[in-house]
């Protein structure tokens, strides 16, 4: 079974000579296995004719094509199709009752199709992308007896309500206007409204107005909205961006308490929280903007470290090319440098807030994971370091070439991400070390052709990664890079910060909440403590299993090794392993 998709961006007939068409073997043989619109340019590809040779892809300047074989099975087994040319979506999770269903896989691979395919807001086409206006009835016809069957039968006949929580929450303030009390209001429908923003830790925020919240306040006001509405399936995408790890484990709890008597699908990229929220797991895999595939669901364990794999076995499909491996431990403190930075006694006193430090260094090709609560001066601290905030007391060594990412990335830059790059970076990212292990590993490479205003949260985000590693520059600054980046991105991002202060013998800040993230890259901890908001105090750097003790013990979370896949595991509170973990003082454990 083979697909021929044609990436619309991509594609630029002016700027080339038509490789595709003039290289085509079917075509120099006189079959119309291409046809070249007359007004567009474009190419239209016959999918039957296709000999799946890949000269077009090879040949095309542009990489607007992407040819790729697909499993026998998936014969009979799409459920929806765009165009001729244009992304299709190979089956559907199934929302169970009282369960949470989790969905794994990356950005670009139909989870939004699937969303809109189960709210009943799309009716699949099963593949005859012509037929503008498909039948429900169809479509249940072609699936198998079971739970997605039944689900969908509900659906055609106006049984289901739906609530949806948006992935993009940065968005809402430009979309939605007036106070966090007057929308919220307008949505409680379950009348909850008291114990859900109590339980979010949001009541001190109802006469805020929308545009004054942060990223944070943010996602917590629109899982309140989304909770608040009655429906029968609730559907949470990337409920845990901009929390930190206490209002992450906040929201488990929340969500599990919902699927007692709801149906709950989550979209989360952070695999710690992932694993200790879902019951059941679907594997989306395929290729970006072309075509996704649900795999059945599968146990949380074993679907997380099949992905981490990147081997199916049951379809013999291997969806990453190499596994995601975590270390069982090592100690790297022994491979650092000499301080490139140091500090000492810092405050500084920002409205009502104040931040305090004890003496701290940074060394040579050390990286230093930066955790802690949110509003507890993280970010202020990082910009103290770059400069961008003056402090009011203590000390900081200078002489250091700085290089900043901050959290919020607002570029307004009108050209393509190639032009972006090669204003910020000259030519050194085109080839090299550099393009091998940022620029490719991140994807960015793909990205060269795009405009950037059109660039995606976690794709600006992975070329944002790649600009602040290009610099040239001693000391790294980066403010929560995970952010909007897909579960594999995050892994590529953390070993792509790594290899670069390695390699370069350079010095990195990371701040992120993403456990497994700052698992991979950190030689040391900076541990914030404090109140959000009102005060912080920046500790450390500590050794990476002492400041993750020291962090995870004030979040009353233990994690333990999966004995397989190496990756850190949150323990279910009061088990006996948390127990014996908390008992013993070891609330993050190198030991499976």
């Amino acid at each position: 079974m083979r697909v021929a998709v044609l990436k619309e961006d991509n594609c630029q007939p002016k700027k080339c000579n038509s490789e595709c068409h003039a290289f085509c073997p079917p075509v120099r043989n006189g079959q119309e296995c291409i046809i070249l619109d007359d007004r567009s340019g474009k190419p239209t590809i016959s999918e039957s004719l296709c000999i799946g040779c890949g000269i077009c892809v090879n040949k095309c300047p542009h990489d607007a094509l992407i040819i790729e074989n697909l499993p026998d099975e998936l014969d009979g087994e799409m459920m929806h199709k765009y165009s001729l040319n244009g992304f299709r979506l190979f089956r559907l999770p199934t929302p169970s009752k009282e369960s949470v269903v989790g969905i794994l896989g990356p950005n670009g691979m139909g989870k939004s199709t699937a969303f809109n395919a189960l709210s009943g807001s799309l009716t699949p086409n099963l593949g005859d992308w012509m037929n503008k206006d498909p039948e429900w009835s169809e479509v249940i016809e072609a699936l198998p007896k079971g739970e997605l069957r039944d689900f969908l039968i509900m659906v055609r006949n106006g049984e289901i309500k739906v609530a949806m929580k948006p992935q993009n929450v940065d968005r809402l303030p430009k979309r939605i206007k007036g106070t966090v009390g007057d929308l919220l209001g307008r949505v409680d429908e379950r009348k909850m409204f008291s114990e859900l923003t109590e339980k979010l830790g949001i009541s001190h925020l109802l006469d805020r107005e929308i545009q004054q919240l942060s990223g944070g306040e943010l996602q917590r006001m629109a899982m309140c909205a989304t909770l608040l509405r009655e429906a029968d399936v609730y559907f949470f995408d990337e409920p845990s961006s901009y929390l930190d790890i206490y209002e992450r484990m906040r929201i488990v709890r929340i969500i599990q308490e919902l699927s007692e008597t709801k149906r709950v699908i989550v979209i989360e990229h952070d695999l710690a929280v992932l694993d200790v929220l879902a019951d059941l797991i679907h594997i989306v895999y395929g290729k970006k903007g072309a075509f996704g595939i649900f795999t059945p669901a599968r146990s949380t364990r074993q679907a997380i470290n099949t992905y981490l794999d990147g081997f199916l076995p049951e379809q013999n499909v291997r969806i990453r090319s190499k596994p995601i491996t975590f270390l069982n431990h090592r100690d790297r403190q022994v491979d650092i440098g000499d301080p490139i930075v140091s500090w000492g006694g810092l405050e500084k006193v920002l409205g009502d807030f104040k931040l305090t430090s004890g003496e701290g260094a940074v060394h040579r090709a050390e990286v230093v994971g930066v955790v802690g609560p949110n509003g507890t001066g993280k970010s202020t601290m990082i910009k103290i370091l770059a400069g961008e905030h003056e402090y009011d007391g203590g000390w900081v060594s200078s002489g250091v070439k700085i290089s900043y990412k901050p959290q919020h990335i607002d570029v307004d830059f009108d050209g393509s991400v190639q032009f972006w790059l090669d204003s910020e970076l000259g030519h050194k990212w085109r080839s090299g070390e550099f393009n091998v292990n940022v620029i490719r590993a991140l994807g960015v490479d793909e990205l060269l052709p795009k405009k950037v205003k059109k660039l995606s949260g976690g794709e600006r985000q992975a070329v944002s990664i790649a600009i602040c590693l290009g610099r040239d520059a001693d000391l790294y600054l980066l403010d929560e890079p995970s952010a909007h980046l897909d579960a594999n991105a995050r892994m590529e991002a953390a070993k792509a910060i790594r290899r670069t202060m390695e390699a370069n013998e350079k010095s990195a800040f990371v701040i992120d909440h993403d456990v497994y993230f700052i698992d991979i890259l950190s030689d040391s901890l900076l541990v914030f403590e404090g109140e959000g908001g009102k005060h912080g105090v920046a500790q450390g750097p500590f050794r990476l299993r002492e400041g993750m003790n020291k962090f995870l013990k004030g979040a009353e979370i233990t994690f333990r090794r999966d004995h397989e896949s190496k990756r850190p595991r949150i323990n279910k509170a009061e088990s006996r392993k948390d127990r014996e973990q908390r008992n013993a003082g070891d609330y993050y454990s190198f030991q499976t």
